[in-house]
């Protein structure tokens, strides 16, 4: 568990950030100038707010009444940022393993480097330099740096700010595996919906300095309400589903969860996989009658909950499936009209299978499973 309580004034910002967090990446997501890099330097120990509290695991890194402030170094934390800040005179080998150095030494013994190399593939690259190495690669190899380390947390700045989507699509399968296998609670910093709905357990969402919402990330993801915070274009809702069956002739997946069924491009997940699926609020189309003769090969049953005003032309209506999740649509207001949209009234939504591609489907971490071990805090 972290807590996080924090008050600071930079200049003309002033940061005033209150949450609590438990297993799994824990995604600081907001805009860029929120505040985000800053909340993690405090927890790093490379700014001192001028009051909080920061404990993590029953430990106090940080309580400014009772002059408490543990150093930097002996935080234990690791940190990735933005950039892979490699030592360009020494190999691949040579970086990760300078990690150790910061690790305790009776507990050195437990910061394997084979295991970190295996988790991070990068067995290829060792005898490298990082002038020889992608921009995917050198993240990769400051992941297992801080690793080595052997730190009790991983705090990790937008790492992927600063790579094309091809690398971006790369080194992702890699995060999940590190959410998943490694253990090690990461405190994961980002502006991009897809990256967040897609690793995060849970979000914190923030504006302005400030939290707005605490909660899981299907939780967080299915509010109306948080409109524009969760992106204007990207925004949507995620679902947990697993692999039901593939047909071969059409070359699709079928994805099952209790709200129904998805038909989604094939995927070369086995069958029983754990996924989450991100379906855009752009992507769902209404209607007040069971459709027919149309294309899309998915509907659902839905009930609206309620509509908000996001724009002069628009509307944000959050459903809820027969499964109780969360799905959200954005329609005009003239369609919210002529089809009569209200609180309660049923519906039925609409989806493109091919709207939902491979960068809206990833893994579902078995640490939270989507189950609400963090509280929703909506202030």
């Amino acid at each position: 568990m972290l807590e996080v309580d924090i008050e600071h004034r930079l200049a003309d910002f002033t940061l005033d950030v209150h949450y609590r967090a438990g297993r799994g990446v824990t995604a600081l997501f907001g805009r860029s100038g929120a505040g985000k890099t800053s909340v993690i330097n405090a927890i790093a120990g490379l700014l001192h707010p001028r009051k909080g509290r920061i404990v993590m695991d029953g430990t106090v890194l940080l309580d400014t009444e009772h002059d408490v402030c543990v150093p930097s170094h002996r935080r234990r934390v690791g940190y990735v940022f933005q950039e892979g800040r490699l030592f360009p005179h020494l190999t691949v080998r040579q970086n990760l393993l300078f990690g150790r150095w910061f690790s305790p030494a009776r507990e050195r013994r437990a910061a394997i480097l084979d295991d970190v190399v295996d988790l991070l593939d990068l067995s290829a690259v060792l005898d490298r330099r990082p002038g020889r190495l992608s921009g995917g690669e050198k993240q990769r190899v400051a992941i297992g740096r801080a690793l080595l380390a052997n730190p009790r947390l991983l705090l990790m700045d937008e790492p992927l700010a600063s790579l094309d989507a091809r690398r971006k699509d790369e080194i992702l399968p890699y995060l999940e595996r590190l959410r998943d296998e490694a253990r090690i609670p990461i405190v994961y910093v980002s502006h991009s919906v897809s990256e967040v709905t897609r690793l995060a357990t849970t979000i914190v969402l923030i504006s302005a300095g400030r939290v707005h919402a605490v909660g899981p990330v299907q939780e967080i993801m299915g509010r109306a309400e948080h409109y524009p915070l969760t992106g204007r274009f990207e925004a949507g809702a995620v679902l947990a589903v697993r692999v039901a069956a593939h047909d071969l002739r059409w070359n699709l997946t079928q994805l099952t969860a209790q709200f129904g069924n998805l038909t989604v491009p094939r995927l070369d997940s086995p069958v029983g996989t754990a996924l989450r699926v991100r379906i855009r609020a752009r992507d769902v189309i209404l209607a007040v009658a069971p459709p027919t003769g149309i294309s899309a090969l998915n509907v659902l049953a839905a009930k609206v909950e309620q509509l908000v005003p996001i724009e002069d032309t628009a509307l944000e209506v959050q459903l809820r499936l027969g499964g109780g999740e969360r799905l959200l649509a954005r329609l005009t207001r003239r369609s919210a009209e002529t089809l009569g949209l209200a609180a309660g009234r049923e519906v039925f939504a609409v989806i493109k299978t091919i709207a939902i591609d491979r960068r809206n489907l990833s893994r579902r971490d078995e640490i939270a499973d989507f189950d609400d071990e963090v509280e929703t805090f909506d202030s």
